[in-house]
């Protein structure tokens, strides 16, 4: 397991993708500020619960399948409270984020209110609520239901992940090339990154070029820089990087490919 989480650190590294931090962040790591928080930073915690409301009430909406309106509905303040909750309750040593702890919090918070809903319904007459009932307990069958779902499909993907990685890892041996190499030479800008993405995805497209790799297990260095009008030392100093990108975009592996799209290409000189 720890093996096959190193090789996926590494390919996250040298694809530069999956890493990137949020546009906007908050002056500390949400773990920091839970930490001064349960340090006494009362203040802190005031402010910290006002910065992410709208992720409060994007997980309360997310739960009950609808808009949740901060203002009217009760599962926002059931959320807002579970989320204050969390703050008090997160360690570091349970083993995941603090946002993934708080969702959790909010999510078993919001079915105990619906819980308690259900047996509100159960003390009036039968007929009168007879149909809010069974929707409550459809609802929550639903979100049970979906919730299992979803970890089955993240269980699965990881899988696939997984698999992909070790027989890619297997095919880059042919080559001499392997994931601590790429680690090593992936290129430090991001421009520099999407212009070589680009041009190992054009090699792999090349059936000719492709089919010289495949043949040779090296690199078409001369058509290459007449195509791509790359100098022969950027094309030799990328040489790995530039074969595993044509090898996935060109290979049986659907989910590394996601990684390897560049982001709107720049033709500039890689920067040595």
């Amino acid at each position: 397991m720890w093996g096959e989480l190193l090789l996926l650190l590494l390919w996250r590294k040298w694809t530069g993708r999956g890493s990137a931090a949020p546009a906007a962040v908050p002056a500390m790591l949400p773990e920091e500020a839970v930490a001064a928080i349960q340090n006494g930073d009362e203040a802190l915690r005031n402010e910290w619960i006002i910065q992410y409301e709208p992720f409060i009430a994007k997980t309360a909406s997310k739960f009950a399948k609808r808009y949740i309106d901060p203002e009217r509905d009760d599962e926002y303040s059931i959320a807002l409270t579970a989320f204050d909750e969390a703050i008090s309750r997160y360690s570091p040593d349970a083993g995941s984020s603090f946002l993934s702890f708080a969702s959790q919090v909010i999510q078993r918070r919001l079915i105990d209110h619906l819980r308690r809903e259900q047996r509100h319904a159960a003390a009036v007459p039968y007929s009168a609520l007879q149909g809010d009932r069974d929707e409550d307990t459809s609802l929550l069958a639903a979100i049970e239901a979906q919730e299992a779902i979803e970890v089955y499909a993240r269980d699965r993907a990881a899988e696939e992940r997984r698999a992909e990685i070790e027989a890619l890892t297997a095919e880059l041996a042919h080559y001499g090339i392997s994931f601590a190499d790429l680690s090593e030479q992936s290129p430090k800008h991001q421009d520099s990154r999407d212009m070589l993405l680009g041009i190992g995805r054009r090699l792999a497209q090349n059936a000719v070029l492709f089919g010289m790799l495949a043949d040779k297990r090296q690199l078409p260095l001369k058509e290459l820089c007449e195509i791509e009008n790359v100098s022969r030392k950027t094309l030799e100093r990328n040489r790995k990087y530039l074969i595993a990108v044509a090898l996935i975009a060109r290979g049986p592996y659907p989910l590394m490919q996601e990684y390897i799209i560049p982001s709107p290409a720049t033709k500039e000189e890689v920067v040595s």
